[in-house]
């Protein structure tokens, strides 16, 4: 007897709907056991730290989407995660892995306050200065990108490996201009930056709460839509990631489709860096980025790739963001039991994707007879 792992051929539409869902429910359950221990090894009893879980994941679900304040604040969580999201897109449709989505969303936000504050900060215009920062925030995520684009096209690198890499290189070089040479005088000893001037700050809407970022980040989302849908490059990069060889056939330049992949993916996540100094933190500082390049790899995949649906996943993950924040806050739980949430729901969405697409079964070997 032999294992085999084969592809299941002709899964139902509604398949892609039940799986991710099933992979959150599991994904929340898990985490309540977790929760529950944590609860009874803080002093509680069982009784207590049941009811305790339940009480937190009330508090989880109903502050950032069921008040107004908390979806103000989900909005605001959900333009980061949607532009590095949209980026990251680009790149997996050609089945290139891009991981540097975190680093890339740095080097923009490091564009966009070298702008603000040095390079153009005597224009008064704010739409000439907030469309100057935002081409420099594309334009050094895409430069950030290009490093491994050049390095896979002509050397056959591992991208991999080397986006994943840079983003460390990215967040320590933040690190060293706040805690250096753009470090604010003025600023308490704290690493940030001088604020923003006001021509650099995005207009904002519902009262001062959402910044015109969420427009933005939606318009991208529908022009990429478009792109995937109803252009030649949709059309071949899809050829690209499912087939290479027939790809070739076809008279599809491999090495130029990656290298433009990677720069559109690593320009719309700086952008992102950019819109995200302009809204709302105004200054470069050390963590800006709770991570959201590598809940945007999550976002991705659940949203199978789909510009509109990484719109609607980027908002479920904005509010689970503004929900653990209140539990950290309100319930005392440490920041790590957020990012083992985090994990939880990558591994359970691949292991649905896994159960879901491939079956495993048994072949008998055949015996050659001399």
């Amino acid at each position: 007897m032999r294992l085999r792992i084969e592809k299941r051929k002709d899964m139902p539409f509604y398949m892609n709907i039940v799986v991710p869902v099933v992979s959150i429910v599991f994904s929340l359950f898990v985490m309540g056991i977790i929760l529950l221990i944590f609860f009874q090894r803080s002093g509680m009893s069982w009784s207590e730290a049941f009811s305790e879980t339940f009480s937190a994941y009330g508090e989880m679900f109903s502050w950032p989407f069921g008040n107004i304040y908390g979806i103000y604040q989900t909005l605001l969580k959900m333009v980061p995660l949607a532009f590095v999201g949209l980026g990251l897109s680009f790149a997996y449709r050609m089945k290139i892995w891009n991981i540097g989505g975190e680093g890339q969303l740095y080097m923009g936000a490091f564009a966009a306050t070298w702008g603000a504050l040095f390079l153009f900060k005597g224009i008064e215009n704010s739409f000439l200065m907030i469309t100057l920062l935002l081409f420099m925030g594309a334009l050094f995520g895409a430069l950030w990108a290009a490093i491994p684009a050049f390095m896979k096209a002509f050397a056959k690198t591992d991208e991999i490996v080397v986006t994943l890499m840079l983003n460390y290189v990215a967040i320590f070089w933040v690190d060293y201009l706040v805690y250096g040479p753009w470090k604010d005088p003025q600023g308490y000893n704290f690493p940030l930056t001088a604020e923003f001037p006001e021509a650099a700050k995005l207009p904002t809407m519902f009262d001062g709460e959402v910044h015109a970022g969420i427009i933005m980040v939606i318009i991208l989302a529908i022009i990429l839509q478009y792109v995937y849908s109803r252009t030649s490059w949709g059309f071949n990069s899809a050829i690209v990631g499912d087939n290479q060889r027939a790809a070739k056939y076809a008279g599809i330049n491999i090495g130029f489709y990656t290298i433009v992949a990677l720069l559109v993916s690593g320009a719309i996540a700086g952008m992102g860096g950019a819109v995200q100094m302009m809204g709302i933190q105004h200054r470069l500082q050390h963590g800006f980025s709770p991570g959201y390049g590598y809940t945007a790899i999550i976002i991705a995949w659940l949203a199978k790739l789909n510009p509109i649906a990484i719109l609607l996943v980027s908002f479920l993950f904005g509010g689970l963001l503004v929900g653990n924040e209140q539990l950290q806050m309100f319930y005392r739980l440490p920041l790590a039991l957020i990012f083992i949430f985090q994990g939880l729901v990558l591994f359970s969405l691949l292991g649905g994707e896994t159960i879901f697409n491939y079956r495993i079964r048994f072949v008998k070997e055949r015996v050659v007879e001399e």
